[in-house]
């Protein structure tokens, strides 16, 4: 089987001969496996079964404003200094008073899509996934700040609303565009939970953002896509609802916060899951033997049947040992 059959014989929920992969990097992580590969394009060599497509006009997604300050299109600031892939957002750009009238990019522009075609049609074993980040609850945050958009759920729950189904309007359109393209998977990325939780609650996770993500989720499959969510923390009493909401694949899946075999247990004949291998712990913490005990345990055990694409449980960080990444990467490698 090549790399496409697998991904797609695994979200079929069907054993493949050997379980798919992903792996990606944060720039210090990459910078330090370079070096230790000798061999600045090692992750061309990976063997990693997904292209990723962005819907950004010329695939630009930053300018730099300032020393270590990055303007996003929607003219968010992010303060780069030290962390250099996303940063910490610095500025605010909207409030009650002009919820309404904020300009957002075009989701219709042709220079976000006119490449995907170019990219998908060059790509001989793989498949083409469509990332949108800050999709939701992120974009909102990113815009009004994170406490305001939190008290705005309880305390002006009219400029949460508009403010949300705004950014849903948006999302719409940059699906229908994308979804035009030959791809086989939209994923949205929106952070809801921390180590302990979701963040907003269950309650009013589910009064604002599950309706809106359904509907996001609905319009993707009505396209024939799948649909997969990236979101970080301990959100494992929804999954439920995610799967209501119509998503397909689950990533990060931490084992850090979740039991990553009992999730499989409950939900894998429903939902597949990308991700679990542990980024906070065995990475930067374990040693060679027990990188490769963890990534073989879930390769049997979560990759039983289907549903099971193996990944570090985020882009690894700048301090995961490289002996221990190098043991990742030949484990999955040598199924």
């Amino acid at each position: 089987m090549n790399n496409r059959e697998r991904v797609l014989k695994v979200l079929s929920h069907k054993q493949p001969d050997k379980v798919p992969y992903d792996i990606r990097f944060t720039q210090k992580a990459h910078a330090k496996m370079a070096e230790y590969y000798g061999d600045v394009d090692f992750e061309l060599k990976l063997g990693n079964c997904f292209t990723w497509l962005r819907p950004y006009a010329g695939d630009v997604r930053f300018i730099e404003v300032g020393p270590d300050v990055w303007e996003d299109e929607f003219g968010v600031h992010w303060d780069r200094s030290i962390d250099k892939d996303i940063g910490v957002v610095c500025n605010r750009l909207v409030t009650p008073a002009n919820v309404e009238d904020f300009s957002f990019p075009d989701p219709n522009d042709p220079a976000r899509y006119d490449f995907f075609d170019d990219v998908i049609g060059a790509g001989e074993d793989g498949v083409f996934l469509v990332s949108l980040g800050f999709s939701l609850f992120e974009r909102a945050w990113t815009l009004a700040g994170m406490e305001d958009v939190l008290m705005a759920m309880v305390a002006e729950r009219d400029f949460a609303e508009t403010l949300l189904d705004r950014i849903v309007e948006f999302d719409l359109a940059v699906i229908e565009n994308a979804c035009a393209h030959d791809i086989d998977i939209f994923r949205f990325g929106d952070d809801w939970g921390q180590q302990r939780g979701l963040l907003m609650g269950p309650d009013l996770w589910r009064e604002f953002i599950k309706p809106r993500f359904e509907t996001l989720c609905r319009l993707v499959k009505s396209k024939g896509k799948l649909t997969m969510l990236h979101c970080c923390g301990k959100v494992d009493e929804i999954l439920p609802d995610m799967i209501e909401c119509g998503l397909d694949i689950f990533n990060p899946f931490q084992p850090e916060v979740m039991d990553v075999f009992d999730v499989k247990r409950q939900y894998g004949d429903k939902m597949s899951f990308y991700g679990g291998i542990s980024i906070q712990r065995t990475l930067p913490f374990g040693t060679v033997p027990q990188v490769q005990d963890e990534v073989k345990k879930l390769i049997d055990v979560v990759g039983a049947n289907g549903g099971y694409i193996a990944s570090p449980s985020h882009d690894i960080p700048a301090d995961a040992k490289p002996e221990n990444i190098a043991a990742m990467v030949e484990t999955l490698q040598n199924q």
